[in-house]
């Protein structure tokens, strides 16, 4: 199909384990075929979603919550979300044992999720250490900590540097604190963790978002209904034990943009705004039909 023949849906996606159970009907049959007619998909990152989507090269991404605030056009797609309620595994802040949060010189951040960098400076103002500087780094623990104080890790790194807590201590013999961002924010705040949405572009008024959620929603409960084939498949993918991708997809990553999760996502904006950390912004209504 040529690039001018081709009027598909555009599809910026993550190209992290947690959206797995999002994208089951796109990868899978008996929809995938029928899918694929409508819509192309390509892999990214978080911050590159937010980026595709404002650029125009995609018309629906996956994108940090806090790219609403900063992208003009931006529309939720209702029905799914990347959230956590309590502890999600994959977003750390990793520091030295012997330095309180409230003494951190620097912290070097993952820059792959502008949503996590929001939270995390939110975080080190009720800490008492709001002026902390980020340096954008990659993710790699050993060099991040030979960086700087301590490590903004997400994603897959973050759920292989849990995995390799005891090698890297017997290997350093440096004591380490993990902290998990979404307890922490639960924690601080009471609110759930909201990492991402669907958005749509403002390409927008071309697009049928309620057709296009119904595609997205279906999609996300035949995912949470094939959890044990999707921690198969990934673990022959990625160092993690089977069971571990299990209780991460299962347990720890809620996917259903409920009540809960737009109080949330309202608390982060409201909270963001305030402390200067993101423009101010209105979460407009989300139908709660569509969930």
């Amino acid at each position: 199909m040529s690039l001018e023949q081709d009027v598909r849906i555009r599809i910026a996606a993550i190209n992290f384990l947690n959206p797995a159970p999002l994208m089951w009907d796109f990868e899978h049959p008996p929809l995938n075929a029928e899918l694929a007619r409508r819509y192309v998909i390509h892999r990214m990152s978080p911050s590159e979603c937010a980026e595709q989507l404002s650029t125009g090269t995609a018309d629906i991404g996956l994108i940090p919550i806090a790219a609403l605030a900063t992208i003009p056009g931006l529309r939720i797609l209702p029905g799914c979300t990347i959230a956590s309620k309590s502890r999600v595994r994959s977003l750390l802040l990793v520091r030295r044992a012997n330095q309180p949060l409230s003494q951190v010189r620097s912290v070097a951040a993952d820059t792959a999720s502008r949503t996590t960098l929001a939270y995390a400076r939110m975080m080190f103002h009720k800490w008492g250490n709001g002026d902390v500087p980020f340096i954008p780094l990659a993710a790699d623990l050993d060099r991040m900590l030979a960086a700087a104080d301590a490590a903004i890790i997400i994603g897959d790194p973050a759920l292989l540097a849990l995995e390799e807590q005891s090698n890297r201590f017997r290997r350093t013999h440096e004591e380490l604190v993990y902290h998990d961002l979404a307890h922490e924010w639960r924690t601080l705040t009471g609110l759930p963790f909201v990492s991402a949405v669907w958005g749509s572009a403002a390409r927008g008024d071309s697009l049928d978002d309620e057709n296009i959620a119904k595609d997205f929603i279906s999609s996300r409960d035949h995912g949470l209904a094939n959890i044990d084939a999707i921690a198969a498949d990934w673990a022959r993918q990625v160092p993690i034990p089977e069971s571990t991708i299990r209780t991460y997809l299962g347990e720890n990553i809620h996917y259903v943009l409920d009540e809960e999760i737009v109080a949330g996502m309202r608390g982060f904006f409201s909270m963001a705004a305030e402390l200067g950390v993101l423009p101010q912004y209105t979460l407009a209504g989300i139908n709660p039909a569509f969930s």
